[in-house]
């Protein structure tokens, strides 16, 4: 889950979020994005759709197998 920790951080940089800010959108605790961009823990299937939609890529994306 590498790529994904690495891909969720930048997608959340790019558009100029904090954790705390994104968790604030998604609902979550921040320690839980804290926790995903470190791999400690791996997003669940309706997570990782969630986090495709909000920064419209795609789940393929956000996992590694397409550029």
């Amino acid at each position: 889950m590498k790529i994904f920790a690495q891909r969720l951080k930048s997608l959340r940089k790019e558009i100029g979020l904090s954790q705390e800010a994104l968790a604030k959108k998604l609902n979550l605790y921040k320690s839980t994005i804290a926790k995903y961009e470190t791999e400690k823990i791996s997003p669940s299937i309706e997570m990782l759709i969630i986090f495709a939609k909000f920064f419209k890529v795609s789940t393929d994306y956000l996992l590694g197998l397409e550029e």
